[in-house]
């Protein structure tokens, strides 16, 4: 757990089902997406079962207790090199509560985490038009123009 100014970082467990709903809510807020975030909920002992997986990381921020952002993350274990690199798929912060750094502390506190497990890299999506993603992920990385396919099942 890390803090800046009245925000706390924390790293959600199996036992964090509350946070991790309410984190569900941002995500849907943030994203204008309330129906995919929040209309059909796992229960419980799904979300338990994938916040107890080391692979899949939940990192929220707190404000006086209310979570005001987060993101979700998967550890993807290499198979040409023994190493890892670590997937954000999801990073919201509230509507209210952005441009005070909230996104990235979230990514150095991943970047912490990513450190611990020997992770080479995180790597990110933005799509085209999400300006201030864009801003954030230039502050922090460096970008690749790749092409991302969607492949229906």
């Amino acid at each position: 757990m890390s803090s800046t100014e009245k925000i706390t970082i924390q790293h959600l467990s199996e036992k964090d089902i509350k946070l991790m709903r309410d984190l569900l809510r941002v995500f849907g807020d943030a994203f204008n997406e309330v129906d995919t975030y929040c209309q059909a909920q796992p229960e419980n002992d799904y979300l338990c079962k994938l916040l107890g997986k080391e692979h899949f990381i939940v990192l929220i921020a707190l404000k006086y207790g209310e979570v005001v952002g987060g993101l979700a993350a998967y550890e993807l274990h290499k198979f040409e090199q023994e190493r890892s690199e670590i997937y954000i798929y999801d990073l919201a912060v509230s509507a209210e509560h952005r441009r005070q750094g909230i996104a990235t502390s979230l990514i150095g506190e991943l970047k912490n985490i990513a450190v611990n497990r020997g992770a080479y890299v995180i790597f990110v999506q933005a799509d085209y038009g999400d300006d201030p993603a864009i801003e954030l992920y230039t502050k922090v990385g460096v970008r690749e123009d790749v092409l991302h396919f969607d492949i229906l099942v």
